[in-house]
């Protein structure tokens, strides 16, 4: 919980107050009381917080308070993914208030050279993936000699992820590095040996672990394949009712602008809520929120941060978090204050094992569900689609049930050229072909399902008519 040292005690620079300001932080969490004193006076630090402890802000608020708007770069933050490099950067953003410091990420999986001319028109700090910092700097596009600071966060995974001889390489061309910060949910022996040899005699901070309140709410997770859970989502919020307000959950930008901008076309009256917006969009966007102008809001994590409402009485995880911690500050939302209130959780195949991690990890009761039904005199808003991916096995098949009233469709070869001839696939996309007791049981590629189902459905199969299902 929020300990009592308010950020207003440190005497931060005024643009850093309105950034926080702006996030409604009033308080530091633990991992920042302990670190951030320590940072800001420029010693070595390694900080042990696990993710949702608050510790982004315990690098980013005396990096940004060290960093100047010129355009050179300064500092640069390794992460090991490209979510959580661009959520460290979107929280950076809003952290630093009209500072006008440059905040770029760096990594793969996106235009190399787009990413080039950004870094030549000029960056202060740098939110980057080992691989793709690396290549930029081997382009020369990153001079290594310029910053001094240097921030490793999530170490351990970098660890699992084999990201450390990376890591090495790029500490080696940090010729005026005065500062380095390594944050660590645990620290195995290899990462304790590596901070030994690149840090200047660090002050170590080991974070009591922080109590997370889980209210007493009712929790539900729908199993529903990606393309319909804008379906499911229209179908929940349908049965908001007046007093009802709502937050949804996604983990990236992009998502909460496709699912503003989808349910919009449909007449929800909803609003989407992330880094890219400016501070006076956000405020003006917040207070319409708390006023009950705006019954619903989408968010990402970094942007819901400081939202407290009292009323919200329904949170939709849209997706499922990426870390733990998060499922339950985000669920936190509701049931404020003996209200009652409801969280749903929309769970794709992808998504089954991180919230059987989450329930595991906090013994959560979470209820297995339905998507409600309409109401009376509702229509559907978004229509339900035939979704084969999440039918699909581990190496995307789907089994097909043949039924030609228990008579034989042939051999194995024969029903395997049927398919080929008939939807003019190749053999690859037909898999194990198998009889049980009257019925025949076909792997089809789920890019050739709809194709199969159809061909079914109009031509028979050695001269006999075929009945056919699909097998969950």
């Amino acid at each position: 919980m929020f300990t009592n040292t308010r950020f207003k005690s440190w005497n931060l620079p005024d643009n850093l107050h309105q950034g926080l300001d702006s996030l409604g932080w009033e308080f530091a969490t633990q991992v920042q009381k302990d670190t951030i004193p320590l940072a800001r006076k420029g010693l070595d630090l390694i900080g042990q917080a696990r993710t949702g402890s608050g510790k982004t802000a315990a690098f980013g608020i005396p990096i940004i308070e060290s960093c100047k708007p010129n355009g050179n770069l300064q500092a640069l933050i390794l992460a090991p993914t490209r979510e959580l490099a661009s959520q460290v950067s979107e929280e950076l953003n809003l952290i630093q208030g009209d500072s006008g410091l440059v905040i770029m990420t760096v990594y793969g999986g996106t235009d190399l050279e787009k990413q080039a001319r950004k870094l030549q028109d000029g960056v202060d700090i740098i939110v980057g993936t080992p691989g793709r910092v690396m290549d930029m700097t081997k382009r020369e596009f990153i001079k290594m000699d310029s910053p001094t600071i240097f921030c490793l966060d999530e170490a351990d995974r970098m660890l699992d992820m084999g990201f450390f001889p990376d890591i090495t390489w790029i500490i080696e061309r940090m010729s005026n590095r005065d500062q380095t910060l390594l944050f660590s949910a645990t620290f195995p022996q290899e990462i304790i040996d590596a901070a030994n040899e690149f840090m200047k005699e660090p002050e170590f901070i080991l974070t009591s672990s922080e109590e997370l309140d889980i209210p007493p709410i009712d929790m539900y997770s729908v199993s529903v394949g990606r393309a319909n859970k804008l379906w499911a989502l229209s179908r929940l919020l349908l049965r908001m009712s007046e007093d009802d307000q709502t937050i949804i959950f996604c983990n990236t930008k992009r998502m909460v602008d496709l699912a503003t901008q989808r349910l919009k076309k449909k007449e929800f009256m909803v609003e989407g809520l992330h880094g890219d917006l400016s501070q006076n969009q956000r405020e003006r966007l917040l207070e319409r929120y708390k006023s009950g102008e705006i019954r619903t809001i989408i968010a990402t994590d970094v942007a819901a941060r400081g939202i407290d409402v009292d009323g919200i009485t329904l949170v939709i995880n849209y997706d499922i978090p990426n870390d733990i911690d998060s499922f339950i500050h985000r669920v936190g939302r509701t049931g404020r204050i003996g209200r009652s209130g409801e969280a749903w959780s929309l769970v794709s195949k992808d998504d089954s094992a991180q919230l059987s991690k989450i329930i595991a990890t906090y013994n959560l009761d979470i209820v297995e569900s339905k998507i409600p039904e309409l109401g009376e005199n509702q229509d559907e808003v978004i229509n339900h689609q035939e979704d084969f991916q999440e039918t699909s096995n581990v190496f995307g098949f789907i089994t097909l049930e043949l039924d030609a009233s228990g008579k034989s469709l042939g051999s194995s070869r024969e029903i395997m050229n049927w398919f080929v001839s008939k939807i003019r696939c190749d053999e690859l996309a037909v898999g194990d072909i198998y009889f049980e007791d009257s019925t025949t049981k076909v792997e089809i590629h789920s890019s050739k399902i709809g194709l199969a189902i159809k061909a079914l459905e109009k031509h028979e199969m050695n001269g006999l008519k075929v009945n056919t299902s699909i097998v969950n």
